[in-house]
């Protein structure tokens, strides 16, 4: 359950292109691709806070 191959994926294609549009399909792709790098850095800015969290904490305990 969950396999999707290339026959399935083709056919959601078509649905989508069918129900949005062509025109409408290519702000939808770069909408979702703004969406998915903002996450990215989100997550790296959030992992780059931890690290300076951490090394206050190591600095207050040794300090």
């Amino acid at each position: 359950m969950g396999n999707l191959g290339i026959p399935e994926l083709l056919i959601i294609l078509v649905i989508v292109m069918i129900i949005f549009g062509v025109g409408k399909l290519s702000q939808i792709g770069e909408g979702l691709g703004k969406a998915i790098s903002g996450f990215k850095r989100g997550l790296s800015e959030g992992s780059k806070i931890e690290d300076v969290k951490q090394e206050n904490e190591k600095k207050e305990k040794g300090g």
